[in-house]
Formats: C-alpha cells, sequence, structure tokens
C-alpha cells in the first residue's frame, strides 16, 4: 500500500460539529491533511458534490463494491442508504504522502479503528447535550421534523460509543474544540 500515513477518525451524532471542525482542520498545512471521499448509495442534498463531498453511486453499484472487497468499511445506515470507505481512496491519500482524515458515523469509525489500530486515532465528538444537538439540526434547516427526531434517536444510540472512542472531544465552545482537535492530531501525527 505504499508510504501509510495515519488515520484520523472524526465521530459523532449529526448536529455535534464534526464536519465543521474537520474541516478546519484540513485547513492546517501543518497537519498534511486530506480528506477520506466516503461513498454513498443516498442523492446528494444541497450543495454536495460527486468526488468532493461523497461518491454518490447507485445501491447496485454499491452492492457489486461490496461483492468485490473494495471496502475498509461500510454500512446500511437506513434500508438501501449505504455508506462506506473504499479502500482505493485511503491508498490515493497515502500515495500523496498525506494522513486520512475521516468525518464518519461512529460504527465506521469504529471498524476503521479495529482494522488498523497502530495508525488510527479515533476522536468522538460529542454535542453538550442533546438538547444543544437537537436544536443545532433545527438551524440548520435541512431536515423535516421527522428526519429530526430520527437523527436524535440514533444519537442517543451513538452517545453510548463514545467511550470506545480514544478521545472524547466535547464541543460546547466552537473555538475551544477545533483547537484541541489540532493539538490532538499534531501530537498523533508526529
Amino acid at each position: 500500500m505504499g508510504k501509510e500515513g495515519k488515520l484520523l477518525v472524526f465521530s459523532a451524532p449529526s448536529g455535534s460539529g464534526k464536519t465543521t471542525i474537520v474541516h478546519h482542520l484540513l485547513k492546517q498545512e501543518k497537519l498534511n491533511l486530506d480528506f477520506s471521499i466516503s461513498a454513498t448509495s443516498r442523492d446528494a442534498r444541497g450543495q454536495e458534490i460527486h468526488g468532493k463531498d461523497y461518491y454518490f453511486i447507485s445501491a447496485e453499484e454499491f452492492q457489486q463494491h461490496i461483492n468485490n472487497d473494495d471496502f475498509i468499511e461500510y454500512e446500511e445506515v437506513y434500508t438501501n442508504n449505504f455508506y462506506g470507505t473504499l479502500k482505493k481512496e485511503v491508498e490515493r491519500i497515502w500515495s500523496l504522502g498525506k494522513h486520512v482524515i475521516f468525518d464518519i458515523d461512529v460504527i465506521g469509525g469504529l471498524n476503521i479503528k479495529e482494522k488498523f489500530p497502530d495508525k488510527t486515532l479515533a476522536i468522538f465528538v460529542q454535542p453538550p447535550s442533546i438538547e444543544e444537538m437537537e436544536r443545532r439540526l433545527r438551524d440548520r434547516k435541512t431536515d423535516s421534523e421527522e428526519k429530526i427526531k430520527e437523527r436524535v434517536l440514533k444519537a442517543e444510540k451513538e452517545l453510548k460509543y463514545a467511550k470506545d472512542f480514544d478521545v472524547i472531544l466535547i464541543n460546547d465552545n466552537l473555538e475551544d474544540a477545533k483547537e484541541d482537535a489540532i493539538n490532538l492530531v499534531q501530537n498523533f501525527i508526529s
């Protein structure tokens, strides 16, 4: 697999701020990170771009990749709604001499940690509370009421996995959380 870098996994319930933190880390050139683009069988939402936010593929194509053992990890999050990390995506980033950063759901994050225990730092970004998380989801105005309730239920389940991560990063103040994330990553890759 060429020269292998480190793997930095950021997982969290929706609305915890993990995506904002990951974007901030990607801007820090000294960290030498590149974003692992996940494959998904869901449709693009809003401004999402194929090959930048996700690789959008059909459920059939996704199934084909599963059959070919092309994924490091994958899961069916909702019925026929798959997400996964392609092996060739990690290889692409390592071949650039960079470390891989993942913005990935909790189970996916733990699966990567399990496959590459020594190379992976798994960080769980925790919202200060479920209420605050729900408020952030509402403020985004991207989800229906039903979807928000579904995400809140999922978050309650996901929070139980926080203890399985290397670090729990509580995001009650975004600037502090960004700073903490930079320090965690820097210490791990140096």
